[in-house]
């Protein structure tokens, strides 16, 4: 069936319809690339005006780097399964000089831009296990994935600063698959882990109260004799709190390690707080991390954790946002609008 996006009419006062772009593999839409759209999304929209650029199931192999200057950009797929944006490097590559690329080259979908959004799609890194293979790198403030997969095995999201919300997404790797600076906050989503390894490796700066946050999340693995880490410090002050978490048996019992440096011991800030599942043992955890109060685990909100100096607040962003509905009048052709 061929699909195009319905006109969409914005839910604040004195909003106006508009038309968005569309990205098809087929030649169904305006666009076959999804840096394409990208590329042609004005700059000048604002949190009532998000250029929202439907994405038509299908593979999408490329490079996608959402430039600095898009800001209010709204990617959004029809099922996160089958509309998949994706690419296949990895940090031993040869480079144009012959070494390797490293890690930070080798992400597929860089995201440089603040007041972005995603749903229903899947960013991955296809690599394999052949070392760090970024599928995401996340560089800007204010970010939202809604009902997003990010497939990898080392390295998965490198999340290296702003804010970022995650809410009912998968995240699957093995190796520090969520690492980086950046402060986050996961709600409902799943961690999967793939083998054995470490889900964080967190580099939070000493100054932020936050680093990662999960909230009502579960941690599973690939088979029944993969173990994991929760985390292990990247930098000094990593900061991770898991909340209200079910974990499965994948969890190791003592749940963090140090890096092989004791010292991080005393700077890293590792908490749970009513964790569940054969994978919860307070008793059996390492003594230097935290287990919260009530009270304290009652302060640790999406507001707290995100809100900084502009008191934002990415639910009452999703609240306000339209509906996006793909429509089978195939007639109606969008124009592609002017970069």
């Amino acid at each position: 069936m061929s699909l195009t996006l319905a006109l969409l009419a914005f839910a604040v006062p004195g909003a106006k319809a508009k038309t968005e772009l569309v990205v098809a593999a087929d030649g169904s839409g305006q666009f076959t690339s999804v840096q394409a759209a990208i590329d042609a999304a004005p700059q000048n929209t604002s949190p009532t005006n998000w250029c929202v650029i439907l994405i038509k199931p299908g593979v999408y192999k490329e490079l996608i780097y959402v430039q600095r200057e898009k800001h209010f950009v709204r990617l959004v797929g029809e099922d996160p399964e089958r509309t998949v944006l994706t690419y296949d490097l990895h940090a031993n590559l040869p480079g144009p000089d012959g070494k390797p690329i490293g890690t930070f080259r080798t992400p597929s979908t860089v995201i440089d831009a603040d007041d972005f959004m995603a749903e229903n799609l899947t960013f991955q890194n296809s690599a394999g296990r052949k070392g760090q293979a970024l599928a995401v790198r996340l560089d800007g403030d204010r970010i939202i994935f809604r009902n997003c997969r990010f497939l990898g095995w080392q390295d998965t999201i490198f999340c290296d600063r702003g804010r970022q919300y995650y809410q009912n997404c998968y995240i699957a790797g093995a190796v520090d698959f969520i690492f980086g600076g950046a402060t986050e906050f996961y709600e409902r989503c799943h961690i999967h882990c793939l083998g054995n390894g470490y889900i964080t490796a967190a580099s939070t700066p000493a100054d932020h109260p936050f680093g990662y946050v999960f909230s009502h999340c579960r941690i599973t693995g690939e088979n029944p004799d993969v173990r994991t880490y929760l985390g292990r410090p990247w930098r000094a002050y990593a900061s991770v709190t898991f909340l209200n978490t079910e974990m499965s048996g994948v969890v190791r019992p003592a749940g963090w390690d140090n890096w092989r440096d004791p010292a991080r011991e005393k700077t890293a800030r590792y908490a749970e707080f009513n964790s569940t599942g054969p994978g919860a043992n307070p008793q059996a955890r390492v003594k230097w991390a935290r287990q919260l109060t009530d009270r304290q685990a009652a302060a640790i909100t999406v507001e707290k954790v995100l809100g900084g100096s502009d008191h934002w607040n990415p639910q009452s962003v999703l609240a306000q946002l339209p509906a996006v509905h793909f429509s089978s009048d195939s007639t109606n052709r969008i124009p592609a609008a002017k970069p």
